[in-house]
């Protein structure tokens, strides 16, 4: 069932971002979002995770900023009683139109989805930036599989999209180690190239490329 402006959407603030095709494991304790995500499993829909501009995540309820991304639940256990792990993977971005706080400090929002960045030619910028990204993931899925044992979380979904300017943009932007400000400036840009392009700068700055 696809999100709709009439609906009431619950959001999960955080101190970090979920970018679209992105893969954010989270660790759920209090009441408030453990009832929520039960309820989302069980309905199959997702939830809207969005980074805080004010408040913290835990306790009273935080201030979002108005641009996040809907996070569907592809993993679950419960290791003790209270406490979920879940695995989520980003899909679209959303708006927030307007929110309410339930009596459990639950935020809900009314969202409008925002269109996918269009398919674009990323050059010779999408050349470097993909080709160290890919010896980056080739790095951490081979530390993965080796510790399979300990059930190690894969940090990016398949399929692998190198040649797609908004993966690739979208994959740097979880990994670089910049100001949550930063990143959700990142996230809330429509032009992929123009993201792209603030990626490989900060690469350049990190000495990565």
């Amino acid at each position: 069932m696809p999100v709709t402006t009439d609906q009431w959407l619950p959001l999960f603030p955080l101190n970090t971002l979920l970018f679209p095709d992105g893969v954010l494991p989270l660790r759920v304790f209090e009441t408030r979002y453990v009832d929520m995500v039960r309820e989302r499993m069980k309905a199959d829909l997702p939830f809207g995770v969005v980074a805080i501009l004010s408040g913290a995540e835990v306790g009273a309820a935080a201030l979002p900023h108005e641009v996040g991304t809907l996070a569907a639940i592809t993993e679950w256990d419960m290791p003790e009683f209270g406490v979920l792990l879940i695995q989520t993977r980003g899909g679209a971005r959303f708006k927030i139109l307007e929110t309410r706080t339930l009596p459990n400090k639950l935020i809900e929002a009314r969202v409008a989805l925002m269109a996918a960045d269009p398919v674009v030619d990323g050059g010779e910028t999408l050349n470097v930036c993909s080709k160290v990204l890919q010896v980056v993931i080739d790095d951490l899925q081979r530390r993965a599989d080796e510790r399979d044992n300990e059930q190690v979380i894969k940090a990016f979904a398949e399929p692998f999209q190198f040649g797609d300017v908004t993966w690739v943009a979208n994959r740097w932007c979880e990994m670089l180690p910049i100001a949550l400000e930063e990143k959700q400036q990142l996230l809330e840009m429509t032009d992929p190239n123009l993201r792209l392009q603030t990626v490989q700068r900060y690469l350049k700055e990190n000495r990565i490329i």
